[in-house]
């Protein structure tokens, strides 16, 4: 298991550790020493962290495929948005589970994975048929400029940036955790081949950094609801009973 939050990573271990039919071998909080252990372990199944501190962990997903070639590798999110579950699925990850999901859906998760099958939540499936359907509209056209490969959420984070805000403020605006900031701030300096965040303030100002169309603000957000991958009556379902 790969990931830098201490609770979650103690919390998960601990629940995973009481499966009888699980051996968890190596509990790991940075991309190094997760690609060390993974090399000299060789492990079945890799629970990867979506927002590991600076690193793209779908970088990190492919760099574990690479080291350990039959292992399957599971990502854990709160909600990712659709381009990086794409991105995971090009780096080869054979099922996402998402963190508000019970012991059941992780541990039956684990073992479908582990016996050769590939898992997506509904919610995430949605995402992704979505992203299909547009990308078929807009096949043939030009490929846009960077400054257009920006998510909404990128934008938000860039807003907020401007606006002088901390990676922390800006987790706490945005209800995401820091390390999903971190990974979004990475992500903007990629795509506008930018260096600093005082860059991506000035390039918010300015409204493009000039080889791109400006940005456009974006309101924030509430999170979208979280799908569970229910067997019978679903969560709003059991709630009304309860």
């Amino acid at each position: 298991m790969i990931e830098d939050n201490r609770l979650l990573r103690d919390g998960i271990a601990a629940m995973l550790r009481g499966q009888r039919d699980l051996k968890l071998v190596v509990v790991a909080n940075g991309a190094d020493a997760a690609l060390l252990q993974a090399r000299e372990t060789k492990p079945d199944i890799v629970l990867l962290d979506a927002g590991l501190g600076d690193h793209h962990s779908h970088r990190l997903a492919a760099k574990v495929r690479e080291v350990a070639p039959d292992a399957r590798v599971i990502v854990m999110d709160l909600l990712p948005v659709q381009e990086d579950i794409l991105e995971f699925v090009k780096a080869g990850v054979s099922g996402f589970i998402l963190k508000e999901a019970t012991l059941d859906e992780l541990v039956g998760t684990i073992r479908a994975v582990a016996a050769g099958a590939k898992v997506l939540p509904h919610s995430l499936a949605g995402m992704l048929f979505t992203d299909i359907a547009k990308r078929t509209v807009q096949r043939g056209t030009p490929e846009p400029a960077e400054s257009e490969r920006l998510t909404r959420r990128e934008r938000e984070v860039i807003e907020l940036i401007s606006d002088g805000l901390s990676n922390k403020e800006i987790a706490q605006r945005l209800c995401i955790a820091v390390s999903t900031v971190k990974g979004h701030v990475h992500s903007i300096l990629e795509k506008l081949t930018l260096r600093t965040r005082l860059q991506i303030a000035a390039y918010a100002r300015n409204g493009h950094n000039g080889t791109g169309p400006p940005i456009t603000p974006v309101p924030p957000s509430k999170p979208a609801p979280i799908l569970r991958i229910e067997r019978n009556a679903s969560s709003a379902e059991r709630r009304r009973h309860h």
